[in-house]
This record gives structure tokens, C-alpha cells and sequence, in this order.
């Protein structure tokens, strides 16, 4: 049997809703698309305080939390002050009248099944709208972009009960999470409310979330960037993502097609080489080990013998720290031990079976490994769409961020924002991946700081490191066209580099093959055994001992 495990669900009121929704009819439904999500559980477990409120909250998604009800009373003071800005002699109820009409745009904003009344849902957004236009007001100011009839009062009313930095910024915080908004043409309806001429509304609303945004970003904008439209903009969150994050057209790639095609020549005649080398030592080997009375099959039949054995279980780690014996020790222990070996190699992959599919960081050299290659770092104003490499003077150019307290709440929330909205490429979740993997260290921090990429506004530049390796938790692994063209350039350069080069062939051909030093070994070891028997036959040290005397 299947029951009901909501004893409080009302099922007729339910009923009821779904009627009253069915037989509303929206003009036009992709006008308010759904905008106001809840954060997917993979982001939500990494680093919970991050999405949730913890001072106030805006909108039905955390209203009901006993311990935000503090702010109740600032959110009811706001709510008295817009009052008496009402012309005519309304009350608060003619407010909450005008926004019962918006019901159903409301709703379709909200992604999770909002379970209250029409009436509740209004007054919610009408306290909910005052306070935040209220809290908007302080950024306008600044810019003294707002009208004459705002009361400077209220702000201040408002400024002083936070009380301190540290509670202004909480709210901050709060207010640009992506579960706690509400849709901007609520906030339209209120000035347009509270406010005359009409027609001012919008630019009134501008002027603040403007102001508010290039306050907040962690980016600097650049001067000539076209003002992005409120109307535009489905609430808070979005607007800040929107100045942020570069339009699809922005960020494809300008790739010559010679260009591709000598990026996939090197590729495949990378992979060619790698290929023929494996399949040469492979087939070498095999045929080596064969021979039942070759040197091969007399080194394993030598390792494997009890006396071997014993020698080598009891100062294996002693002998693995010593200079050049720890080249030998894998494949060593692989030819004594292969039955161990290979009962690890199945543990390993069956608990990798059992395990859930990780982000892997994104592949690209350190800040240190690529500033010791002679990467340059150039500091760009602007948003994502300013990053590139220039391959000529090796220069990887980076837009400008400010991480303050406020930093890593801002940047969760507008990729968990990008995951939930985004069909395409998650192109702030690619900024991130890449910064997360060029920045492992503190002093990969400090580089980007001294050269003003990183304003760092944070207690050290290992916070600095804590925050971007913090954040590699994703979604999905996603491409990014203009961002993957900057990535392969890094790691091209980064190859290139004489250095790079050389390590890589070792630890490719040389160290990353047991096969291949095995294979040294053997020769070392018939040369050595040809020496000896040389020297026996024609009794090399009593005539090297002979000619010493004579001279």
C-alpha cells in the first residue's frame, strides 16, 4: 500500500490549486520561464553554508526556517516605511492586491512546487520586495543615481541595524543566492507602485542593481560594455551573471582551419610514435622471454627463487630509498612478485568499479611550473571573454578578480545558477576549472597577486589556493570552445619547452615502461657477465697488476 507521508498535505486544497491553475490561461508561457532553482545536491554537499541563507530570506524557498525569523522585524520596518511613500491614502493591502495579479508569472518562476496560497505568496513578495529595494538603495546612492524622493533615513535605519561589516555582509551573501530570489518584475511592480511617474521604474531599478552588481562582482568591468537591460533579466543573480559570463557569440573560438589541422598532425604523429615505440619494446620483450635458456628467463627464474624472495621482503623499503635502486624497484617487485601484484591490481579496479565518476581538474601546468617556462601573466579588465594566450610573447591574459568574504559564496552560486539554466557549454564552470588548475599552491597565488590578476582581499594567499581548489566540484566536465583554444596553446608552449621535452620522453619511453628497464638491466647484466668471463679467460687483472708494476 502506498500512503500519504505528509500528514499535514491537504489533498482537496491541492486538488483545488491544480484546477485553479488549469483553467488560468498565461498570454504568453516562455515569457516567464522557470529561473529560481534549488541547488543541485552535488554542489549543495560540497560546501552547504555556501548556498544556504543564514541571516534572511527572500522568497518561499527558505521562508519558513525558524532561524531567520530575526529578520522579520527589519523586513516589517521596510514594509511600514514603503507604506507611507503610497499615494492616495492606500495601505500595504493595495500593494499586496496589485501583486495577487502577477500569481501565476510568479509560480512559473519558481522551479520547486510552491505549496501556499495566492494570498500568502503575495504578501510574502511584498515585504519581501520592500526590504530588498530598500538594501538596493544604499549601493544607488553612492552613485547618487536615485531619485530625490528616497529617504536617506530608511537606508540608514537599515545600515544600523546590521550593526556591524560583518552582518552586512551576511546579507549580502544571502541576497545572491540562487535560492534565495525573487523575479525583478516584482520589484518593477513595487516602484511602479510606490513611485511616480511611472515610466521612471525601470530606470530607478537600473540605476540600483547596476550600482549593486559592480559592487559586488569580484570582476571589474570594463568602461564600454553594453548596459545589460533589468527587463532583461529574470532576477538578481542573473543580472550578476549576465555582466559576468559573455554571450554564446563571445566566446567562440577564432581558429584558422591550418591551424587545427597542424594541432591534429602533431597529435597524431605524437600518438603514432608513442604507438610504434610501445608496440617495439613490446614484441622485443616477448620474444626475449620465450627463449627458455635466454638471459630473461634466467633473471625471473633467479628473482623468483626463495633466497631472492626473502632478501628482498625484508629490506625492501631500505633498498627502494636508495639513488637509483628505486628505478628498478617496480618492475623488480612486479617479476618477484607478480601474484601479489596482480590480486592488488583486481582489489584496485574492483573498488574503482564501485566508485562514483569524479571531476578530474582540468589539465594545465601551474602558475610556477608555467612562470619558470617563461609564461608571462597580464592582468585584463573585463569579463570571461578577455582570456587568451598570446603564443608570441608567451602571455596568458586574465581577467581581474577581487576575492574578498563575500568571493566564494558569489562564485558557487552563479555556477550552480549556470548549471541549472545552461543547455551548452558552462562557460563560468570552465573559468573556474581553469583557475582551480592553474592555482594549486599559495605561492601560485602569490605570482597572480603580484601581478594584479588576484586582488587579494582575503587573510593569505593560502586562502587564496583553499578557495579555487575548493571549488572543483562540478556538475558535469563541460567544453568551452575559446577557453579549451587557450588551454591547449598553455600546454602546447609548456611541451615545447627543451626541458619539458626531456622529462617527458624519460618518464614516457623510459621510466613509465618496466619492460624497457628491465630490459637495460639484462644488457648491463650480460655485459658485465661477458667482462668477467673475458677476463678470466685471459687473466685481465694479473696483467693490468703487471703493467702497474712495470711503470
Amino acid at each position: 500500500m502506498c500512503s500519504n507521508p505528509n500528514p499535514n498535505f491537504d489533498e482537496h486544497q491541492w486538488i483545488i490549486n491544480v484546477r485553479e491553475t488549469l483553467e488560468e490561461e498565461l498570454e504568453d508561457e516562455s515569457e516567464f520561464p522557470v529561473c529560481i532553482f534549488n541547488v543541485p545536491k552535488t554542489l549543495m554537499s560540497s560546501n552547504p553554508h555556501t548556498y544556504t541563507p543564514q541571516q534572511v530570506a527572500v522568497g518561499p524557498y527558505h521562508y519558513w526556517r525558524s532561524e531567520l525569523y530575526e529578520m522579520e522585524r527589519c523586513k516589517l520596518a521596510a514594509a511600514k516605511r514603503a507604506q507611507r511613500r503610497l499615494q492616495d491614502d492606500h495601505n500595504f493591502d493595495y500593494v499586496v492586491d496589485e501583486l495577487k495579479e502577477l500569481e501565476i508569472q510568479i509560480r512559473a518562476c519558481y522551479h520547486k512546487y510552491l505549496n501556499i496560497s495566492n494570498e500568502t505568496l503575495a504578501w510574502m513578495m511584498a515585504i519581501d520586495a520592500s526590504f530588498l529595494l530598500e538594501f538596493l538603495e544604499v549601493y544607488s546612492m553612492k552613485e547618487d543615481k536615485l531619485s530625490a524622493n528616497t529617504s536617506t533615513r530608511s537606508i540608514s535605519h537599515l545600515v544600523d541595524y546590521a550593526g556591524t561589516k560583518a552582518t552586512h555582509n551576511v546579507i549580502l551573501r544571502d541576497i545572491v543566492m540562487l535560492e534565495n530570489q525573487i523575479p525583478l518584475f516584482v520589484l518593477i511592480k513595487m516602484l511602479k507602485i510606490l513611485y511616480s511617474p511611472l515610466e521612471s521604474a525601470d530606470d530607478m531599478l537600473q540605476a540600483m542593481l547596476i550600482a549593486f552588481c559592480e559592487e559586488i562582482s569580484p570582476f571589474k568591468m570594463a568602461k564600454n560594455k553594453p548596459i545589460i537591460r533589468v527587463s532583461e533579466c529574470a532576477h538578481l543573480l542573473d543580472l550578476l551573471y549576465n555582466t559576468i559570463v559573455p554571450k554564446a557569440e563571445q566566446v567562440q573560438p577564432e581558429i584558422t582551419e591550418t591551424g587545427d589541422q597542424v594541432v591534429m598532425q602533431e597529435n597524431e604523429i605524437n600518438s603514432v610514435d608513442s604507438t610504434y615505440a610501445k608496440k617495439f619494446f613490446s614484441k622485443l620483450w616477448k620474444q626475449l622471454s620465450k627463449n627458455k635458456k635466454g638471459p630473461v628467463h634466467f633473471i625471473k627464474k633467479l628473482l623468483s627463487s626463495k633466497p631472492f624472495k626473502v632478501f628482498f621482503k625484508l629490506p625492501w623499503r631500505m633498498l627502494s630509498k636508495i639513488p637509483g635502486f628505486s628505478i628498478l624497484a617496480q618492475p623488480i617487485q612486479t617479476l618477484v612478485f607478480p601474484t601479489g601484484n596482480q590480486e592488488k591490481k583486481t582489489d584496485d579496479e574492483s573498488n574503482g568499479m564501485n566508485k562514483p565518476p569524479s571531476v578530474e581538474e582540468i589539465t594545465i601546468p601551474s602558475v610556477t611550473e608555467l612562470s619558470k617556462s617563461n609564461v608571462h601573466f597580464s592582468a585584463t579588465v573585463g569579463d570571461i571573454s578577455t582570456i587568451s594566450f598570446d603564443i608570441k610573447t608567451a602571455t596568458l591574459y586574465l581577467p581581474r578578480i577581487s576575492l574578498d568574504v563575500n568571493a566564494e559564496v558569489i562564485l558557487r552560486n552563479l555556477v550552480a545558477y549556470e548549471a541549472s539554466i545552461a543547455s551548452g557549454p558552462l562557460v563560468f564552470a570552465r573559468y573556474t576549472e581553469l583557475m582551480n588548475g592553474i592555482i594549486d599552491t599559495a605561492e601560485d597565488a602569490k605570482l597572480l597577486r603580484e601581478k594584479g590578476i588576484i586582488s587579494n582581499r582575503l587573510k593569505s594567499d593560502a586562502e587564496v589556493a583553499n578557495l579555487w581548489n575548493g571549488m572543483s566540484k562540478s556538475i558535469r566536465l563541460t567544453k568551452v570552445p575559446q577557453l579549451d583554444k587557450v588551454i591547449e596553446d598553455v600546454n602546447k608552449y609548456y611541451s615545447n619547452r627543451w626541458k619539458i621535452k626531456f622529462r617527458n620522453y624519460m618518464r614516457h619511453y623510459v621510466f613509465g615502461s618496466w619492460q624497457v628497464l628491465t630490459l637495460l638491466a639484462t644488457i648491463l647484466f650480460l655485459a658485465l657477465t661477458i667482462w668477467e668471463a673475458f677476463c678470466s679467460s685471459y687473466n685481465c687483472h694479473h696483467k693490468l697488476n703487471l703493467r702497474s708494476d712495470n711503470e
